[in-house]
């Protein structure tokens, strides 16, 4: 008998997501630099919310995420009735396409876009168009170029993932006011916190109807392993959004760390400090080294070799010295290789291997 159990149109063109390795056979002191994680882990604020949540795990957590979402408004200056919260901001991503997008709309995202919004499409029905990069940055002509009457979505991240590469908020401003009347922008603003003074579109969102943000606690704020991530946007958006949200979506623990992670702003700061020293210092080291970088607004260097063997070839010789990144080739960057920018220790052993790998000596270390 044959079976007539079909799943929805488009879930079977997915690739799975495959997020950065995380080990190594036999190998001790792995270094991960793979998946843009703070390496300074959460701070102790964060890590006791989650020893306190602990003895009430029996207990169903706030549905509304109230405590949380006026956390954020306190911090950011923005209106708690107009955040929604979920398991990290994939979860909002994935909102938003079930919300605007379906079967026979389109869903534009950039060319080394975030995994996720080709996923998140597809997994709504709709069709995610690929538009072209200008040298790894957005190209808000080709955005525009590219809406059609069947476009319902758009989605950039600024600062980019993979590329770490990000367009000024004039250039943010010309796409929103550009779009046809229908489109929803998102701007993702996963890497937002590193950009010091970057309020990620907030002003944008506030006089326009057509902008939504999404944010995420899992890459400065240390929180990654716990899932949480929050929007931002108009009453009527977050409205939509809750409607299909699952009521208990966050869990208590995860409401509770990230609360006290975004009122730690002495920790904050401490953080974002080290990222753009030591990002620095990498892209110097790897640039003495003979392989440069765009400059990189976010917790990342996209290093970038000849070709393809290159960059495969100083991937395994990273892996035979310990030290894990992220291959590329999935984001159209063959010749790439993804650096999550780690403490002083791991930088220098990276840049080492790194010069070693090209022939260089040291590099800078």
């Amino acid at each position: 008998m044959t079976s007539q159990i079909r799943p929805q149109p488009g879930i079977m063109q997915i690739t799975p997501y495959v997020g950065g390795k995380t080990s190594l056979a036999g190998a001790d002191n792995v270094i991960k630099l793979s998946s843009n994680e703070n390496p300074l882990g959460p701070s102790d604020a964060a890590i006791e919310a989650m020893r306190r949540a602990a003895p009430n795990t029996h207990r169903y957590p706030s549905s509304d995420h109230r405590s949380l979402r006026d956390a954020i408004a306190l911090v950011h200056g923005l209106d708690a009735d107009r955040i929604i919260c979920g398991a990290g901001s994939d979860e909002v991503i994935a909102f938003l396409c079930q919300a605007y997008a379906g079967p026979g709309d389109e869903v534009i995202h950039t060319e080394h876009g975030f995994a996720m919004y080709r996923i998140s499409a597809l997994a709504a029905g709709a069709a995610p168009v690929e538009v072209p990069e200008r040298d790894r940055v957005t190209d808000v002509d080709a955005i525009l170029a590219a809406c059609t009457e069947r476009t319902r979505l758009v989605f950039i991240a600024n600062p980019n993932n993979p590329t770490g590469t990000m367009i000024g908020e004039a250039e943010v401003a010309r796409l929103a006011a550009g779009l046809p009347p229908q489109v929803l922008l998102v701007l993702d603003g996963a890497y937002a916190e590193f950009v010091d003074g970057f309020d990620s579109g907030t002003a944008l969102i506030e006089a326009r109807d057509n902008v939504v943000m999404t944010r995420t606690f899992s890459k400065l704020y240390g929180l990654g392993g716990i899932r949480v991530g929050w929007g931002y946007g108009p009453r009527a958006i977050i409205d939509v959004l809750n409607r299909i949200r699952g009521p208990f979506n966050v869990s208590g623990t995860a409401l509770a760390a990230a609360e006290a992670a975004v009122l730690d702003a002495g920790y904050v700061r401490h953080c974002r400090a080290e990222n753009t020293k030591w990002r620095g210092w990498l892209a110097d080291a790897l640039a003495a080294s003979g392989v440069p970088s765009d400059t990189s607004c976010a917790n990342f260097i996209l290093a970038r070799f000849a070709d393809q063997t290159e960059a495969e070839d100083c991937d395994a010789y990273l892996q035979s010295q310990g030290l894990i990144v992220r291959r590329v080739v999935g984001y159209k960057l063959p010749n790439a290789l993804r650096i999550t920018v780690g403490d002083e220790i791991s930088c220098r052993r990276v840049a080492a291997a790194v010069a070693a790998f090209k022939g260089a000596g040291q590099g800078t270390a």
